[in-house]
């Protein structure tokens, strides 16, 4: 058996330097181009990847981590968990992702602590396990061919079957698994790196013997490649002496967010990562090196401590950002440079003292009027009828709308110019929401990029890149900023196109904020301030921009947390300490609002059902909250809710117009669990990724259905 090479990484972006990936993807839907097109596309991004990393030096080349939309969802197919229904659709594969025009998508959610999506395996017990291993074979046949060696990545069993809980099948699944490794021994493959992040949360005795039981069993087989299980996002905790116990040959151990094992190795190679993949700060080689010293293993070899996936590709691409910040940063090329450097020092001896942290003072709670008081004050200034419909905020960014972004950014078009196109669209999409009978209008957000990027661009202590692009699913990209010193807002954001929007009509328009956690959870954050401290910075900006926004006659205004579950440290015994200062910092962010101000949250994909306590506790009058994408499993938790709440009734990710009688249903469910005088109509999310003719049509059926059902309501 080979040994396993001395540097590697736990994958790599997918999407493309230039976002390739995602421009084939959108032709392939719309209908521009074949299949065969998208295939010669992301053929070309593997090659382009696999020469790279090794002309970077690389020596363990990862394959499979390629995906043309979720890894997860990758792994499904490859186990043959593709659900009946699918199976007739011209291609299944996109259908179980983006849904079809009379098929429901499967669901999607947020991929542990990232802002990465996935989506989650439907597993039922009379489903049929059975292998398709064409996709992980192709790619070592097609790398093969180039001259390069490669290692397949998948998705390991236990971590699948809790996805998708469905732990109890873990037999059915094994058998795919071991006969998944006997293909790929008679290709001559020499390791294979099975992912089990999951194993780095709390497990149940139950949930480790499984862990057990998988592989020692995967690990008897006679024929078989090494096998590496691969951990990351945080410590392995008890699940790392169950895994030491079974035959793998080598452990991936994340040293940026757990600590050094104090278990002893021997025997194993352990895959250390110790150059983070999470963030773009360039390594300390000193604290690296100290790591990679005490890890007591028969072999150690350096790597990425997760996938590359969750950064940009390159920051030498960059050539608008202050050079004193460049120079402290790494993207994913630089991340292997930093791990092949790694590979080739000497290892020092006991690691030095890390950097000083300093310390988060306590928590201040603040609030506003009792909600009770809030209700009869803004049921009186804002008259809204039963079952109130609104949208999340955004409306289609046009193709029209970044050509002028990107006109006013070459100098060919004035900033003048620029607001004139703005104000046109927002009052083209008041008129379209006042046409189809909404109650609660927004502005659209044209003049917005991305809603944390946006708010980064006014507020000091960000950067923002020209090319940092990270997907977030299938073809969804995003830039995160790089918040690198203290937030301030030197001068109101958004106050000009609300007070714009409300000029123009006499229904009530929602004022657009991002909250202050999730500004923070989807940028790149400076590492030398708690948490916390960073996050209570930026609901002190947001709480001017609430003032503000009140001040210029906006009667509701939404701050958005999308990402309060996202954050949710994986750990139990981390939680109730993360809830508390996050729900104290959106309370400082929205204390500034009166009484007939109506204070909205929102959020989506990302299992809120599990800290439905929590949002309560945001003390917002409404949240709204994707559930339609999630067949309104959040509607069994929602009944000691307090204020006003709005499931999603239009699942947004999907390009299908649901029909009124399925929205009615949806709507009727809600009914069921909540009273009449709390639920607000609305959209899983907001519709920036849709068309026109898509939004129209699906909010057109929302609101005939929301109507037939105040019909019924009136006495």
């Amino acid at each position: 058996m080979s040994s396993f090479p001395t540097s590697t990484v736990l994958g790599y972006p997918r999407i493309g330097p230039r976002r390739e990936l995602k421009r084939a993807l959108e032709s392939y839907w719309d209908g521009r181009s074949s299949r065969a097109d998208l295939d010669r596309a992301g053929a070309e991004l593997r090659e382009r990847t696999w020469r790279r990393l090794a002309e970077l030096g690389l020596e363990g080349l990862p394959s499979n981590t390629f995906s043309l939309y979720d890894q997860v969802l990758d792994t499904a197919v490859l186990l043959g968990a593709i659900p009946s229904r699918y199976r007739d659709a011209d291609d299944p594969y996109f259908a179980m992702a983006r849904g079809t025009e009379g098929l429901a998508p499967l669901r999607m959610t947020k991929w542990f602590d990232t802002n990465y999506h996935y989506i989650v395996p439907e597993i039922g017990p009379d489903t049929v396990f059975k292998l398709d291993a064409g996709k992980p074979l192709a790619e070592v046949r097609e790398a093969r061919a180039l001259g390069f060696e490669t290692r397949p990545v998948v998705v390991g069993p236990v971590t699948f079957l809790l996805l998708g809980s469905a732990l109890e099948r873990l037999d059915d699944v094994l058998a795919c698994y071991e006969e998944l490794l006997a293909a790929l021994a008679a290709e001559g493959v020499a390791w294979v790196q099975l992912d089990e992040p999951a194993l780095v949360g709390d497990r149940t005795p139950e949930e480790l013997a499984a862990v057990r039981t998988a592989y020692e069993r995967l690990g008897a087989l006679r024929a078989r490649p090494a096998l590496f299980v691969a951990s990351y996002f945080g410590d392995l905790g008890e699940s790392l002496p169950v895994l030491a116990g079974t035959p793998v040959e080598a452990i991936g151990i994340d040293l940026v967010r757990g600590g050094v094992p104090a278990v002893d190795l021997t025997g194993k190679t352990v895959v250390a990562g110790v150059v983070s993949g999470r963030d773009v700060w360039r390594t300390s080689p000193e604290r690296a090196l100290a790591a990679l010293a005490s890890v007591r293993a028969s072999r150690v070899t350096v790597s990425t401590s997760c996938s590359l996936l969750h950064v940009p590709y390159d920051v030498e691409a960059e050539t608008g950002l202050d050079p004193a910040l460049k120079e402290r940063l790494a993207f994913a090329e630089q991340k292997v440079a930093e791990v092949v450097a790694l590979a080739a020092a000497e290892f020092p001896g006991p690691a030095p003292a890390g950097p000083s942290v300093a310390l988060a003072g306590p928590v201040v709670a603040e609030g506003r009027s009792p909600y009770a008081v809030r209700a009869a004050a803004q049921a009186e200034h804002l008259r809204l009828p039963a079952l109130p419909i609104t949208t999340i905020g955004s409306f289609p960014q046009t193709g029209e709308l970044r050509a002028a972004r990107a006109a006013v950014t070459a100098g060919t078009l004035s900033p003048a110019g620029y607001e004139r196109r703005v104000e046109a669209e927002i009052e083209r999409v008041v008129r379209l929401q006042e046409r189809l009978g909404l109650d609660v209008l927004v502005h659209g957000e044209p003049e917005r990029n991305d809603m944390v990027q946006y708010f980064a661009e006014h507020l000091d202590g960000f950067a923002v890149t020209a090319n940092g692009w990270v997907q977030s699913y299938g073809s969804r990209c995003t830039r995160p900023p790089i918040l690198h010193g203290d937030v301030s807002r030197p001068a109101p954001i958004t106050v000009r196109w609300a007070a714009y929007a409300q000029s123009l009509t006499d229904r009530p328009v929602k004022g657009m904020l991002t909250g202050p956690v999730t500004i923070v959870a989807w940028s790149f954050v400076r590492d030398d301030l708690p948490l916390r401290d960073v996050v209570f910075q930026v609901a002190g900006a947001v709480r001017d921009e609430v003032r503000d926004l009140e001040a210029a006659g906006v009667s509701i205004i939404q701050v958005d947390e999308p990402a309060l579950r996202e954050l949710l440290p994986l750990r139990r015994a981390a939680q109730a300490d993360y809830l508390e200062w996050a729900v104290a910092a959106y309370r400082r962010a929205t204390s500034g609002a009166g009484d007939r101000t109506q204070i909205h949250t929102h959020l989506c994909y990302s299992d809120a059902d599990q800290i439905l306590t929590a949002i309560d506790d945001l003390d917002a009058d409404v949240t709204t909250i994707e559930s339609a994408r999630s067949g309104a499993r959040i509607l069994g938790a929602v009944e000691a809710f307090g204020r006003g709440l709005g499931p999603g009734v239009y699942d947004i990710h999907s390009p299908r117009v649901p029909g009124a009688q399925e929205v009615e249903e949806l709507l009727r469910r809600t009914l069921r669990a909540l009273p009449v005088e709390r639920v607000w109509v609305n959209p899983d999310c907001g519709l920036k990724t849709r068309t026109y003719e898509q939004v129209e049509a699906s909010l057109a059926n929302v609101v005939a259905a929301t109507r037939r059902l105040r019909a019924e309501l009136q006495p």
